[in-house]
């Protein structure tokens, strides 16, 4: 059997990826998603906990898996990409896709596009229409400053980790995000030393990739990835740029 685990963002809850989790299931995959300590959506469950129970849980999770699979698929998005990445450096796992993973966090230019439009928006009085405007709110509005600080903590203890990563790695950025600069993806993409590596870059995804237009094309290029053909869904569009080995 098969087995993928996937690790959600920072103050963020398993939901946040149902997509990628329900359409990974219909392959018959035995696929998991944990929610991470204190990620339950509360301002106060976050205050209790620290990065290393975040580290904790995936890491059992894990292990898990890995007792019951024969092969185990795993994917982080952005704090979730950073605790893969860690995890790919430990064990062995098949294959590892990063989602606007976290290396480095907060794209000053696209955050004042963003907040200038919101500012636009709420002159004409249409930021009850915004959705991104309506989830960053929530997940601000929950986020304590002691958790903020444990997640940079953490960013900080494991990023080093990437220069032990061998395996075959794919790495998926949006040329929008306004939380995890490109410049993430590309540190990531140089000091992984996997054999097999691609970065591809989504020019007008934001953080949550697959929220807009580009889903479809997202989860063709992770099932490409998870089958060993990674030439198809994203190389042959104009939508997306390129680079890799492999």
């Amino acid at each position: 059997m098969i087995g993928c685990l996937i690790i959600h963002g920072f103050s963020g809850t398993p939901d946040e990826i149902a997509d990628i989790e329900q359409h990974l299931k219909k392959k018959n995959w035995l696929v998991y998603c944990p929610e991470l300590p204190g990620h339950d959506g509360t301002k106060e469950s976050m205050k209790s906990v620290t990065y290393k129970h975040w580290v904790f849980k995936a890491k059992v999770a894990l292990e898990e898996l890995m007792d019951r699979c024969e092969k185990v698929y795993l994917i982080g998005f952005s704090m979730g990409g950073v605790i893969a990445s860690f995890l790919a450096s430990q064990y062995p796992v098949e294959r590892l896709v990063l989602l606007s993973a976290a290396a480095y966090y907060l794209n000053p230019k696209q955050i004042v596009q963003d907040v200038t439009g919101w500012f636009l928006e709420g002159v004409r009085g249409e930021l009850d229409k915004d959705d991104y405007y309506q989830f960053y709110r929530e997940k601000i509005l929950r986020t304590p400053m002691a958790a903020t600080i444990e997640f940079a903590k953490m960013v900080k203890k494991l990023r080093p980790h990437l220069d032990q990563i061998t395996v075959p790695t794919l790495v998926i950025q949006g040329e929008s995000d306004g939380l995890v600069p490109q410049k993430s993806a590309e540190y990531i993409y140089e000091h992984i030393q996997s054999e097999e590596k691609k970065l591809y870059f989504f020019p007008e995804a934001k953080h949550y990739i697959w929220f807009g237009d580009g889903k479809d094309k997202l989860l063709e290029a992770i099932d490409d990835f998870f089958s060993g053909t990674t030439d198809g869904a994203l190389k042959s569009g104009s939508e997306s740029e390129a680079k890799g080995t492999g």
